[in-house]
């Protein structure tokens, strides 16, 4: 005789409300959780402590588990309330069993409610227990292309070994002896920093995450050991850190670690007192807004980034270009303009800043306005400055020609090119398939959707069938 599932209580709250409705959907469509997790590619366990308010509920999960069970944006809406109406501090909001702490009112660009997110392993789905050893990896789902959080041992039997390169040994702290024999701690760091942002352009961040996590580790330790200035210094490269980690989060397609990381390092930046660095973080988290779909966030924070920035900086320029692009995102074409102007003519008049915006240059600012007239529907001059682009990027950013190749082959297809975007696509997806780039993978996924529509044309298959053979597909 089965299990009784377990009695919900929504009148608890938002978040067993959510699970409440989550498990009226799965029993409607007559799906045992097994037969949901299968689906949905979600471990099965998880699927119960969601429905009990017992775990986080990434939203990206939420629309996953939304298009499995048919449910029409309900549970998407759903998740949408209960993030609103969830208390702030995730702290405050247990279940009725007391296992665990819920984790999932954390706001999306916020920096409250981090506990849950700094236990997290980076590239895993986020847990409060280390009940299974799962990666995060992009997979098909009903014709689209997601990032979710998989059982190791799935991927591994799929084939995709390469996407299982995120496992990170236990970390530990750096013990006195370690750090009596480094020499400068800041000068070893940030080295170190340097040579992992060369490494991830070559070969994508599931390979360079688990290294700077450790480094991560002990730099925070000979922070706390240190006192006055130096303590202040490595705290300004922690803050470095958390937010190269953002970014290599972001890009393995870990949306909420990446805000985590983000929001974090921007705590830093004000205990600091650096303002360079502040408006630094806000112009990343601005960043990060718009491309996980939060433009009216991005703008806002964008504004920020530029209000906080030294007048006449490359700061400033940064921020301005955030601004341009999320005007675009919102279809305000005459604001985006606008915007990129003001960007090349701060730029003109902009002074070398050392660390930040140093690789900041005219070339630059058009390949940005390249990816900004391709959201505005301008794929034709969208293309040229793709084109451009790829043709002087030095072969060292091997990533970056991932992200150019396949924002251009979209652009190509919007012209009506099929065949060349179908050429273009195809030499991104080789690069997708070597770096696991998210930024790369949510590309090439609407192009895979442009194609749908041209199966005919020349070169469509073979495009399909290789991003096919790059991705998990259900059971």
């Amino acid at each position: 005789m089965g299990q009784q599932p377990k009695e919900l209580t929504p009148g608890f709250g938002p978040w067993h409300r959510w699970g409440y409705e989550l498990r009226q959907f799965r029993e409607a469509r007559r799906l045992s959780q097994q037969g949901l997790a299968r689906k949905a590619l979600i471990d099965r366990s998880h699927l119960g402590r969601f429905e009990r308010a017992e775990r986080p509920v990434p939203r990206h999960v939420a629309i996953i588990l939304d298009d499995v069970l048919d449910a029409a944006g309900a549970l998407v809406r759903g998740w949408d309330e209960a993030e609103r109406e969830a208390p702030q501090d995730s702290s405050a909001v247990v279940s009725r069993v007391k296992t665990a702490t819920h984790g999932a009112s954390t706001r999306g660009h916020g920096a409250s409610g981090l506990a849950p997110l700094a236990a997290c392993r980076f590239g895993q789905a986020v847990s409060l227990e280390d009940d299974t050893d799962t990666v995060v990896v992009p997979a098909r789902i009903h014709g689209r292309i997601h990032f979710v959080p998989v059982p190791r041992r799935v991927v591994l039997a799929s084939g995709l070994a390469g996407l299982v390169a995120t496992a990170i040994p236990a970390t530990t702290v750096a013990t006195t002896i370690e750090l009596a024999d480094m020499g400068s701690p800041f000068e070893h760091f940030t080295q170190l920093r340097r040579v992992m942002i060369q490494t991830d352009n070559l070969i994508g961040p599931r390979h360079v995450l688990p290294a700077l996590q450790q480094h991560l580790v002990s730099l925070a330790a000979r922070r706390r050991a240190a006192r006055g200035t130096d303590a202040v210094k490595l705290l300004s490269l922690e803050t470095r850190y958390e937010e190269l980690a953002g970014w290599f989060a972001q890009d393995m397609g870990d949306e909420r670690a990446a805000h985590g990381h983000t929001g974090k390092a921007l705590d830093a930046s004000h205990i600091t007192g650096d303002a360079d660095l502040t408006a630094y973080i806000l112009a990343r988290k601005a960043q990060l807004a718009v491309d996980t779909g939060h433009p009216a966030d991005a703008l806002g924070l964008a504004t920020a980034a530029r209000r906080t920035a030294r007048p006449g900086s490359r700061l400033e320029v940064i921020a301005v270009l955030h601004e341009a692009h999320a005007h675009a995102v919102l279809g305000e074409g005459r604001e985006a303009h606008r915007a990129y102007e003001t960007a090349l003519s701060l730029l003109g008049r902009a002074g070398s800043d050392g660390v930040w915006g140093s690789w900041l240059d005219t070339a630059y600012v058009n390949t940005a306005r390249a990816r900004s007239l391709a959201a505005l529907g301008d794929f034709e001059q969208a293309a040229a400055g793709f084109d451009k682009a790829i043709a002087v990027l030095p072969p060292a950013y091997r990533r970056d020609r991932g992200v150019y190749l396949a924002r251009a082959a979209r652009a190509h297809a919007g012209t009506g090119n099929i065949s060349l975007a179908a050429r273009i696509g195809g030499q991104a997806v080789g690069i997708a398939a070597e770096t696991g780039s998210a930024r790369i993978f949510d590309q090439l996924d609407r192009l895979d959707q442009t194609m749908a529509h041209a199966a005919d044309e020349d070169g469509v298959a073979e495009f399909r069938a290789a991003l096919d053979r790059i991705v998990l597909h259900p059971a």
